[in-house]
């Protein structure tokens, strides 16, 4: 298991866990969400395609111990609310650690995204993962933008990733 994976920890409101196939159904809804995935060009158009793109990419970091993200479980329903981890990264052909994050859409505007970023931000720095952390978001992604800011990441430079113009958000250890 890759080291940079979250399982089985908690936060107030959710448990971290390994993404199984199994919750593929429950993760559908995001991309059956044209606002989940309105910023990001290049995914294929097709929602079950989409998902599936993404939970392949999902299993291939977690056999090559590139981080991946984590299942986040409502510890009140044990229903999957979102996914969320520590990413290995190449961007501008620096290789760093990426806080990734995506909550279901009905439960967008209830604070799980910044929960759980929060989380994976303490545990690479207690964990001495690295001296800083990034995201990746679109330039477009006010709401993302919003949760790293509040996680304590500020605006690190504008670039472009997988064709789409992002900012990097940084945030130092320390």
């Amino acid at each position: 298991m890759s080291k940079f994976l979250l399982h089985n920890q908690t936060s107030e409101r959710l448990l971290f866990r390994k993404l199984k196939a199994s919750d593929f159904d429950d993760w559908l809804p995001f991309y059956r969400n044209p606002k989940s995935t309105q910023y990001w060009e290049g995914l294929p158009k097709d929602p079950v395609e989409a998902c599936k793109a993404q939970f392949d990419r999902v299993f291939e970091r977690y056999e090559n111990n590139l981080g991946g993200m984590n299942g986040l479980i409502s510890k009140e329903s044990g229903e999957l609310v979102g996914i969320c981890g520590l990413l290995v990264q190449t961007v501008d052909n620096i290789t760093e650690l990426e806080i990734g994050y995506s909550v279901l859409p009905k439960y967008w505007r209830q604070g799980f995204a910044f929960e759980a970023a929060q989380n994976c931000k303490e545990f690479a720095f207690e964990n001495d993962f690295a001296d800083s952390l990034i995201s990746i978001i679109h330039v477009d992604n006010v709401p993302s933008q919003k949760v790293a800011q509040k996680n304590g990441m500020h605006l690190d430079k504008t670039t472009t990733y997988k064709n789409n113009p992002v900012h990097i958000f940084r945030v130092n250890q320390g």
